[in-house]
This record gives C-alpha cells, structure tokens and sequence, in this order.
C-alpha cells in the first residue's frame, strides 16, 4: 500500500518524510525533556542550575476584582468605576485585572543590587501598562535607591495604598481628579535606612522629578516637570496595642499655559468672581500645580482584631480650564483657570467579631475652589462652572476576608453635591452606586 502511495504521488512521498523527521524531532524534545529522570550531570550543569537560578529571583503576583454595580439613575455620574451608560443604571464589570512581575537582583550579601518591575491591567476596556520602573540600590550603606520609569507618585496615603489591599473600592474624588492614574514617568530617590540589630527603619523619604501628565497622556506635551517629595514615618508604639504612623507630602509643578488668557478669583464689589489677566505675556508661562499633604494613621489592637482610624488632607492651587480641573494629559488650548483646593479623606476601619469581617465607614470630600460656594455658582457674570462644585462622599461597607487571598465587599456609596444655580445641581444630583465586589489575590 505505501509502495503504491509513493507511486501515485510524488506529494505524498514528500509530506511522508517531512512526517518522519517531525516525529523524530518530537521524541528527541521529550527525550530531552525527560533527562532530569537520570542523574546527567551535564543537564543539570548545563541547563537547570542555570534556568532555576534565573527564575529564583522571578516572583508572579497579582489579582482579578469582578464586580456588579446599582446607580441611582441611568447614565449617573460616577467616580466608582467611571460613568454609567445613558441608558444603564446597572452592570457587572471587571475593574481590576492585574499581574506583575518583579525580578530582584541581589548581591554577594544577598542584599538587592537592583529590582525591574512590571505591571499589566487587562480588561474589558482593553489593556494598559501599570507598572514598568528600575530600582537600582546603593551597596555600601544600603540606606539609598535610584528609581526611573513608570511609577507610583510618591504623595499621600491613599494614593500609594495598592487596590488590592485598599478596603474602599476606589480611591476618593480628589485622588482621581489630581493625580489621574496615580503614576507618572520620571526618576525618584529614595532613603530608607536599613534595619540595624533588628530594628526597623523609622523613616523614610522619596523625593523625585516627573513629566506631570501621568497615564493621562502619551508623552510629555512641555518643558516644565513635577517636583514631588513625601516623608514616611512609619508604625510606633504609642502605648501597649496602639500604632500611629503619618506623612507629610509635597509637589510643586504645572503645565505650559497656551493662550493669553489667565483667569484667578477676586473679590469684586464683595462678591466673588474670575476675573481675567489677558497679558500677551501669559503664553508660555507656568500654570501653577502646587499641593501639600499631611496624614496620619492610628491602630488599635483589641479581642476582635482591631480598629483603626486614618485621616488625610490636601491643600493648594490647581490650574485647569473652565469646565475641569483634572490634571491634563494633553495640552489644553484653553484659557486657563487658576483655583485654591482642599479636600480630605478619613476611614474607620473595625473588626467585628473575628478579622474574617471588617466594617469601614470612609469619608471624603474635595472642594476645587475655596473661595466660592453655593448659589454663587453658576450666577451670571461670575463665571463659575461645574468645575468649582464642592463634593463630598459617604461610603459604608463591610467586607468578608473568606482567607489572605479572596474578599468579597458590600459598599454603599453616598455622593452629595453643593446645590448651586447651575441646571442638574440646583439640589442633589443622582449619583450614588451600590458595589459588591469579589477580590481575588495571589
């Protein structure tokens, strides 16, 4: 039969020897495969030595959050996930999908040389770089480290508190709007004494310099850079069962001013209102981006697990345009608008019963323009937009840790805006979410 196969076509007689030398190649791969069953000390010289001791200094993390979501209307606002679709007041979504990789370098004293890591967020809205950084560390003191590429600003609590272990579903209003994304491309220092007999670094500090924009934008749109710089003071005992710890944050920065055109607010006639400064000599200049932090952090060990209580305020001078005061990914070719902030973030956090549950009241709120309120917004002449609306958030939650790995949340976020004369926030706008989560880490 295979004699008559080879005579009938010449096809056949070629496919039949590609077939025999594949099936070589296969066994002589599982032959290879398999050498670790017998004591070659070749392979294991050659090939596995060196394969373990490049993936011993590999270390896989990361973690998956599918949620369903309930809005108090279709198409509500929302800063717990995005906006909802016009027609939508309900949906289920993946907001987080995340591995990392990290691979750490270490020294002779088993000390880090240096450490690559990267991070990838994929989901449904498509897949975005979250991480991808250098730290290079200093060898002799081991006090120091030298970081570049994209990574996390090193400003306040929350912003720097993964969403893996933060207990809220997102972070607060202010958070998202200031610092979109929450990292940014640059090159930061770090000092963090290294733990002598035993004890624990009792501080650390981060000071960099970054392009400004974030994720927000594809590349750096101007020549002026973010300056940001955090001080750490980390757990100390206060007394038997009580930690406290804190910081005190600092960015100084801001973006090139396109037009003319730069409005601040004045008081005109006792009343407050922008007022324009139209100087040919505003083109090029610094729109300021200058914000101070502080924030503290108190534990309390008790029979249940423990109870704890943060707090964080933020305050400065933002620049934006008249509809948003969101830190700007690309060049806004706006006239720009100058406003005073603050705004603040506070949980507690309580065990009840076990540390298997855990209830969490959060408030916070971010006031874009301290110098104007209420029904003065939205007024003629005064030229105040929704950007200068004071919001302020209540959130109550309670989460079941089912072990270290999987959570699942209930969380009732309560939104609630300054009324004002403008259409849709004369009272109260819909926009609270209902959140049930499932968290899973590894």
């Amino acid at each position: 039969m295979l004699k008559y196969l080879f005579m009938v076509t010449p096809l056949f007689k070629k496919h039949f020897f590609i077939l025999i030398i594949g099936c070589t190649l296969q066994v002589g791969a599982q032959a290879q495969r398999f050498l670790s069953d017998y004591d070659s000390t070749a392979f294991i010289k050659d090939t596995l030595r060196p394969l373990v001791k490049r993936l011993e200094n590999i270390a896989f993390s990361g973690y998956i959050q599918p949620q369903y979501q309930v809005a108090q209307e279709e198409g509500a606002p929302s800063y717990n996930g995005g906006n909802f679709s016009a027609f939508s007041n309900n949906r289920f979504m993946l907001r987080r999908a995340r591995i990392k990789i990290d691979y750490l370098m270490p020294s002779f004293k088993n000390i880090p040389k240096s450490l690559f890591t990267f991070q990838v967020d994929a989901t449904e809205r498509g897949v975005n770089v979250r991480d991808m950084f250098l730290r290079v560390y200093e060898p002799s003191k081991e006090n120091f480290s030298a970081t570049i590429g994209l990574v996390a600003r090193p400003f306040g609590y929350e912003v720097n508190l993964s969403s893996g272990y933060r207990e809220s579903p997102e972070r607060g209003r202010m958070s998202q709007i200031l610092m979109t994304a929450e990292r940014d491309l640059g090159a930061m220092i770090t000092f963090e004494p290294h733990p002598k007999k035993g004890k624990q670094a009792f501080i650390k500090w981060d000071a960099g310099v970054f392009n400004g924009q974030g994720l927000s934008g594809p590349t750096d749109f101007d020549s002026y850079k973010d300056i940001i710089s955090r001080i750490t003071f980390k757990p100390t005992s206060l007394a038997q069962n009580i930690l406290i710890s804190g910081g005190i944050s600092f960015l100084k920065g801001g973006w090139r001013q396109a037009t003319q055109y730069k409005y601040e607010v004045a008081e005109v006639a006792n009343e407050p209102l922008f007022v324009v400064d139209s100087s040919i000599k505003n083109i090029g200049t610094k729109a300021p981006r200058n914000y101070y932090g502080a924030d503290v952090q108190l534990i309390l060990k008790n029979a249940w697990g423990k109870t704890e209580l943060r707090g964080e305020y933020w305050r400065g001078t933002q620049s934006g345009t008249a509809s948003s005061t969101t830190n700007p990914g690309v060049l806004p070719l706006l006239p720009t608008y100058i406003r005073p902030f603050d705004g603040a973030f506070f949980y507690f956090l309580q065990n009840i019963i076990n540390e298997k549950w855990e209830a969490i009241v959060k408030y916070d709120w971010y006031d874009p323009n301290r110098k104007v309120s209420g029904t003065t917004i939205g007024k003629a002449t005064t030229n105040f937009t929704e950007a200068d609306i004071k919001f302020g958030t209540w959130g109550f939650g309670l989460t079941h840790y089912f072990n270290d790995n999987l959570k699942l949340l209930a969380y009732y976020e309560r939104v609630k805006n300054e009324a004002t004369l403008l259409p849709g926030f004369v009272q109260d706008a819909k926009d609270n979410v209902l959140t049930i989560r499932w968290q899973l880490r590894f």
